[in-house]
């Protein structure tokens, strides 16, 4: 095990590769070179924001061996805060590919957006990253969270093309595109070049500004959740309209020469953006990994409507375990993809990633094994939580967390009451319980309940989201997720 004072470095053998621990949640690539390349040059960084450590690859191994004595020996602060350092176990960085030699001439960077609480598009990428290097091409792809290609281009000199891409990769690797989330993780693209077929909110050619865009098809429109179209967007789908941001005080986005943009970075801010009208993304979410005898479409609403309105739920009869889930938007579907994919849920693991079809049609309904239809429309239930503006803005994204937040029930029921309606439902009980002080005239109560894990909290709002509490002539059960208690 690493030591974070250094003082069994020993035991692992020297490499050139040192691993960097207790860095500070703000730091990016930028700020490790600058505080580590006194110990000699540093070939590769890889970052690991959400642990606070990250690899740093030193070209000689004498580097990397004075890094880590000097950190055992003396503080060595790193933006601000003091880093520990040790010998990896890897003796080398894997990199996708050998684009990060400066001499390979690649100029193609991949973005992963962890953590994506708003909407990422071309705009979005484009603010960001072009006052460091400009921007040719961007192209967005969704798998597991979001992922997106840009290619950088300074003139037609391939050293200066392939110098923005490395300069931005530094200014913005572990950076947060918003406080708290939509965190950049740069690595270099295995493609040297971007083919853009259109330009959209998925993909932009700013070589080509007037490739057409891709019009969302004829049908009913949906509401949008945070309102219209926001302001800081120019209608032309690209360019700086948004307020400028001054550099942050440890100036992680120098520039190396007065011919360089001004020291400053635009970031459009999360306010009414919602859904643009020009997406090409599904809003069909597609489901696997169901447990058979207890999901249903019922119970998979009450999971997914954290994220976003759900249309419809159909479970597919060639592909048992599996069911298609129409959301208001594909953002909602983002939002299910980044915080539900791979979660367990009565001990199966599921998979969701972002549909091929654009509507739920209620074709092959059949019966499933609790004896529920395998299709459910929700678009008219009042327990769709993203409604209207007022509703949206009441909702907390975040992941599954061991504690659960209810709310509207009758001030009459018990603890014991709760923890039997639990047992009655074959779902976990929970460990802890709270109630929120309420005035004597409310007629329901709210608070929280703690469970002994993640997945058992899961199954519990799975299970009794929106149920029916029956007490004469009062009802009730909602469950969201909240917070995690520390």
């Amino acid at each position: 095990k690493e030591s974070d004072n250094g003082e069994d470095a020993h035991r692992i053998a020297p490499s050139p590769v040192v691993h960097v621990r207790g860095l500070c949640e703000s730091v990016v690539e930028g700020d490790l070179v600058e505080a580590l390349e006194k110990f000699g040059n540093i070939c590769y960084v890889m970052m690991m924001p959400f642990k606070r450590q990250a690899l740093v690859e030193f070209e000689a191994m004498e580097s990397a061996d004075q890094c880590v004595t000097c950190g055992a020996n003396e503080a060595v602060y790193i933006a601000g805060q003091q880093a520990f350092f040790n010998y990896s176990t890897s003796k080398r960085i894997t990199r996708p590919t050998n684009a990060d030699d400066p001499n390979s001439g690649n100029k193609v960077l991949l973005l992963s957006i962890q953590n994506p609480l708003y909407p990422i598009t071309t705009d979005v990428l484009y603010t960001v990253c072009n006052p460091i290097g400009n921007v040719l091409r961007i192209v967005i792809f969704k798998r597991n969270g979001i992922q997106a290609m840009l290619l950088f281009l300074n003139g037609v000199a391939t050293f200066e093309t392939v110098k923005n891409a490395q300069k931005a990769k530094s200014a913005l690797n572990g950076a947060d595109i918003y406080a708290g989330c939509c965190t950049l993780k740069i690595e270099y693209a295995r493609p040297t070049r971007l083919n853009v077929l259109r330009n959209d909110n998925d993909s932009w050619d700013y070589t080509k500004p007037f490739l057409v865009r891709r019009e969302r098809g004829k049908g009913r429109q949906r509401q949008a959740i945070l309102g219209e179209h926001p302001s800081s967007y120019s209608d032309n789908g690209y360019g700086s309209h948004c307020p400028l941001l001054p550099v942050p005080s440890n100036n992680r986005y120098k520039r190396s020469s007065p011919h360089d943009a001004q020291e400053v970075v635009a970031y459009p801010l999360p306010q009414t953006s919602s859904y643009m009208g020009h997406a090409s993304s599904s809003s069909v979410a597609m489901v696997s990994g169901l447990h058979p005898a207890k999901m249903n479409c019922t119970r998979i609403f009450n999971l997914f409507c954290l994220y976003g309105n759900i249309e419809k739920v159909k479970f597919m009869k060639s592909v048992p375990g599996t069911a298609l889930v129409e959301m208001g938007d594909e953002y909602a579907v983002d939002r299910s993809i980044t915080h539900l994919n791979s979660i367990k849920v009565f001990s199966k693991r599921l998979n969701v990633c972002v549909s091929k079809q654009h509507a739920v049609i209620p074709s092959q309904v059949f019966e499933l094994e609790d004896g529920s239809s395998s299709y459910k429309d929700f678009a008219m239930t009042r327990n769709n939580r993203f409604s209207s503006v007022g509703q949206a803005s009441k909702n907390i994204i975040q992941p599954p967390a061991t504690v659960l937040h209810f709310y509207n029930v009758p001030p009459c029921i018990t603890e014991d009451e709760l923890q039997r309606l639990c047992t009655e439902h074959e779902v976990p009980g929970f460990i802890k319980f709270k109630v929120f002080d309420a005035k004597p005239s409310s007629k329901t109560i709210s608070g929280l309940f703690e469970f002994d894990n993640k997945t058992h909290a899961v199954e519990v709002l799975t299970v009794l989201n929106h149920h029916q509490i029956r007490i004469p002539s009062k009802y009730c059960v909602l469950l969201r997720r909240e917070c995690l208690l520390r």
